[in-house]
């Protein structure tokens, strides 16, 4: 690894992003100076005159814990008799130490954390066998867990690995958005929300028509005729879907040149980038900066503020402030769409929000915090207005601002928040609702209040609603979920 790679290594580990490579890689660096280090038989206080760092810090470096800048890994190779190189290779330098680092690693993990059990001290004194045997543990638990996962497995590790993706990024996507440019320049649309007409002047720009039709497909959205280069949309007033969204990324598809998905990734990732699209047309990248940059400078920020501006759902417009927070406005953020039954749906983070996970880092399907704010509004008399609160978690105080809307599923909670150093620009900071959470920690509200399990522990036998869907595979085909025989046939019927 070259020194350049190095401060790549070290920039995205500075970054705030915990779950990735950068983190387990600083556990085997450790490790690695640990080995060289005994192995000239030095100690701390020895390295540490040296390389003049306390040895307080070069133990939290050996522990994977702290990131070496560039001069201390140069000096720490020095003193060791190696190149920076020996120092970052792949390759552990003895069982021992490639057990150490794997144990380190899983008990750093989702899935060890969600046992609640204390983690080993990983040093010389951990035998041999303990740490044979623990690694072990893990290696089956992880194996069963993902024999029960069956075929789901495949669409929890897709979300988790764009998740990831979409954080690196910073969910800033600057090939969409300079396609999405390119597009309303050509229709010659500048400023201002997209009307429906110049949504349809979009799609004859790309050489398509338009069909409203009352017998879609049900499993459909919209149904693109390549052939006869028509896009098939519902007419009923009861969508869901803002008509002008469902056609724009019915078009996204077309402009990004998506292929057939060849995995559920590949379907995942050109729903994203299609959605995406939309956004970027509804909500132009430099009009949004520009409407964002000064109601930031008036320590305005307001997602509302940003819907009504553009005329769009409030969770089209939180997506699209998380696409130019952190890119434009130095601001990380998270966000969450949260079932009335306190399930998280989806969500997005760059701020280090703690969100519950399984052991693959899958987010969705999770139950959030009771006391977060994405569940908390829901206890809220007054649904008009958005409801803001602090939240003080093992990670640090966020400011979330929220709202609910009713979908034919259930009620959904919307919300954006912030780290507590940068609510300072937004509007609602000024709020006295605060709560605690502890979480993950089952005292927090896994577990009922003593007082109540005293009382009905051993009498209550409550009636589980079963949802069937959780037990079912991922649908299979290229576009999961949707009935091909049914599509053929539809647009068969539409070109007789």
């Amino acid at each position: 690894m070259t020194a350049t790679t190095w401060n790549r290594t070290l920039g995205a580990a500075q970054a705030g992003d915990a779950s990735n490579s950068a983190e387990l890689d600083l556990i085997a660096l450790g490790r690695r100076l640990r080995h060289l280090r005994k192995g000239l038989g030095l100690t701390l206080d020895d390295i540490s005159a040296v390389v003049d760092t306390a040895p307080s810090q070069l133990s939290l470096i050996e522990n994977g814990k702290r990131e070496p800048k560039l001069s201390l890994l140069k000096s720490l190779a020095k003193a060791l008799n190696v190149g920076v190189d020996d120092l970052l290779g792949s390759e552990p330098p003895s069982r021992r130490a490639a057990l150490e680092i794997e144990l380190e690693r899983a008990q750093r993990g989702p899935l060890y954390e969600a046992l609640g059990l204390p983690k080993v001290r990983v040093g010389a004194r951990l035998p041999m066998d303990v740490l044979e045997s623990l690694v072990g543990l893990q290696h089956e638990l992880e194996r069963r867990l993902n024999e029960q996962a069956a075929t789901p497995e495949e669409a929890r590790r897709a979300n988790t690995a764009l998740r990831q993706e979409m954080r690196q990024r910073n969910n800033y996507y600057k090939e969409i958005e300079q396609e999405a440019a390119r597009v309303l320049q050509a229709v010659g649309h500048d400023e201002g929300p997209l009307s429906s007409h110049r949504a349809a002047d979009i799609a004859e720009y790309l050489g398509f028509s338009l069909r409203f039709v009352g017998n879609l497909p049900h499993s459909t959205r919209s149904v693109t005729d390549l052939k006869n280069m028509r896009i098939y949309l519902t007419q009923v007033n009861k969508s869901q879907h803002d008509p002008r969204s469902v056609l724009l990324q019915a078009l996204g598809h077309q402009v990004l040149g998506h292929k057939t998905p060849t995995d559920y990734f590949d379907f995942l990732s050109q729903r994203v980038a299609t959605n995406y699209f939309a956004a970027a047309l509804m909500m132009p990248e430099k009009t949004t900066v520009d409407f964002l940059q000064r109601a930031k400078a008036e320590r305005q920020l307001a997602v509302e503020d940003l819907r009504d501006a553009f005329a769009v759902s409030y969770e089209s417009a939180a997506h699209r402030f998380t696409n130019l927070a952190t890119e434009h406005l130095g601001i990380t953020c998270h966000f969450q769409k949260v079932h009335e039954s306190g399930i998280l749906h989806k969500a997005y983070e760059n701020d280090r929000v703690n969100f519950p996970a399984d052991h693959t880092g899958a987010i969705e399907g999770q139950t959030i915090c009771r006391y977060w704010t994405s569940r908390m509004v829901f206890e809220q008399p007054d649904q008009f207005r958005s409801f803001e609160q602090y939240t003080d978690t093992v990670n640090g105080t966020y400011w979330c601002t929220a709202r609910t809307e009713h979908h034919s599923s259930g009620l959904y909670s919307l919300s954006i928040g912030v780290p507590f150093e940068h609510v300072k620009w937004f509007r609602g900071r000024d709020t006295k609702e605060r709560c605690q959470s502890t979480c993950p920690d089952e005292n927090c509200c896994r577990r009922p209040p003593a007082d109540l399990s005293t009382q009905w522990f051993g009498n209550a036998w409550p009636a589980t609603r079963a949802n069937t869907h959780l037990l079912a595979a991922m649908p299979t085909g290229a576009f999961p979920g949707v009935d091909e025989t049914e599509v053929y046939r539809f647009l068969q019927q539409q070109d007789g």
